[in-house]
């Protein structure tokens, strides 16, 4: 019953007056249920769904806020992005659990994935070449043993196996014994330490082509950014230096000295040269952009030491106010940008002139170091292909400064040797957006090299 209705009438027993008055009934009743319900659905909509009257979401809220409203998310928009199944398994009753009567056919009801790797062990193929006498000419016969698709020269581990272990080394960072119990546990596969250190020496002399091309690529480009990072060879200090583009890195270990630069740019190169105010750079006869994070960093920290100074302070204020209203600078016309870019020069340069030559300023070091380089440091002005800092070779030794930090160095220049080559081959493919285990891979086997 509904709202006190009526029990229907015997048919058998009423008039058809009776009959008719009970169906005005229930049409009046179904009239009223209708309408409520559209009056709970209205407040349901205006609610967000919620299922309370008189509640908003959150997600409501902020969409109002914002003054746009609320997208929807379709039902099981979060299971459409998962993986492809490799598998399927179908869950479905035989039999009536209460008449045991055989069940056929049905409907999907609902589904759930499950994602998880397999642990197998390394398959070991053994490749048995086989000699025939031909019963007819009585020559033996020994077919030609081409293994070139899945392994590299006479070698006993695979190129797969020699990609992985040089993905996990280099992306990875992992140590060499760490990768050593990852495949005798995961994969029952036992390699001494000799053989997984072997395996990235592989790859590194299968890269020696790509590495000197892609020196060529960056002595090409237009613009350089370089960088330098302590790493020691054997408990011996040394230097790992960076020179890297958009799409290209490039690694070698050497001294600290100027030499360093004019080996790997040659005498080709006539691009801008990105770099700190280290003195290695200043003898590169082209434009020199100077690395502007460097530079306000050492201001910040000198106004932290001198937070009373007045002078200091008006001053750090003026270069940052000038930088700031350099970086946004933009002109299609050339001539243009080149006299904004001197418009600056002459702008900073009488910022920090009355500190040049006084010995009491605590900012006359800086205004000399700015002096000395007055003219390497708006160069992004007039040509706005260059950066206004360093940040990306920074970002580029990033990758080998934890490394060091996890192992220390190397412990001998073929080590040294491989662990630059690796780092410029995966670094650049890193760069690049390729999948390293990929790419190493497919150099491997590449019949060229």
């Amino acid at each position: 019953m509904v709202d006190g209705m009526e029990r229907p009438p015997d048919l058998d027993t009423v008039s058809r007056a009776e009959v008719l008055a009970y169906v005005t009934t229930l049409e009046q009743t179904v009239a009223t249920l209708q309408q409520r319900v559209a009056d709970l659905e209205r407040r349901l909509g205006s609610n967000g769904g919620t299922g309370m009257p008189g509640t908003k979401s959150a997600a409501d809220t902020r969409s109002k806020a914002a003054g746009r409203p609320r997208k929807r998310r379709s039902h099981g928009c979060g299971r459409r992005r998962s993986h492809t199944p490799t598998r399927t398994v179908v869950h479905a009753a035989d039999h009536c659990p209460h008449c045991a009567t055989r069940l056929v056919g049905g409907w999907e009801q609902r589904r759930r994935e499950v994602i998880d790797l397999p642990v197998a062990p390394a398959e070991v193929v053994a490749h048995v070449v086989m000699a025939r006498i031909c019963p007819v000419c009585d020559r033996r016969i020994v077919p030609a043993l081409d293994l070139g698709a899945v392994v590299v020269g006479r070698q006993r581990l695979g190129a797969r196996l020699i990609s992985l272990i040089t993905t996990l080394r280099e992306e990875g960072r992992l140590p060499v014994r760490t990768i050593q119990w990852l495949l005798h546990h995961l994969y029952a596969l036992p390699l001494s330490v000799g053989a997984i250190v072997a395996a990235t020496a592989r790859v590194a002399r299968a890269g020696a082509v790509v590495t000197a091309a892609i020196r060529d690529q960056i002595r090409a480009s237009p613009v350089v950014h370089a960088d330098e990072t302590g790493w020691r060879e054997n408990g011996a200090n040394g230097y790992v230096w960076t020179f890297s583009t958009p799409t290209a890195r490039y690694f070698v270990r050497r001294g600290r000295g100027k030499e360093v630069v004019d080996e790997v740019l040659g005498e080709s190169f006539a691009g801008v040269l990105s770099s700190d105010f280290y003195a290695a750079y200043h003898h590169y006869p082209g434009l020199k952009q100077r690395c502007w994070a460097h530079l306000l960093r050492d201001i910040h920290d000198l106004r932290r030491l001198y937070p009373t100074d007045a002078s200091l302070q008006d001053w750090a204020t003026a270069v940052h106010a000038l930088f700031a209203d350099a970086v946004p600078y933009a002109r299609a016309d050339a001539r243009a940008r080149v006299q904004a870019q001197q418009g600056y020069e002459q702008r900073l340069g009488a910022v920090c002139q009355p500190f040049v030559a006084d010995p009491v300023a605590v900012q006359g070091r800086l205004c000399r170091r700015i002096q000395r380089h007055l003219s390497e440091l708006f160069v992004f002005v007039a040509h706005p292909e260059v950066p206004a800092d360093n940040n990306a070779a920074e970002r580029s030794l990033r990758h080998l400064v934890t490394i060091r930090k996890i192992s220390g160095g190397t412990r001998a220049p073929a080590g040294t040797d491989t662990k630059m080559t690796n780092a410029t081959l995966f670094g650049t493919w890193r760069a690049r957006g390729l999948n390293p285990f990929t790419e190493a891979h497919h150099l491997l086997l590449s019949p060229h090299l």
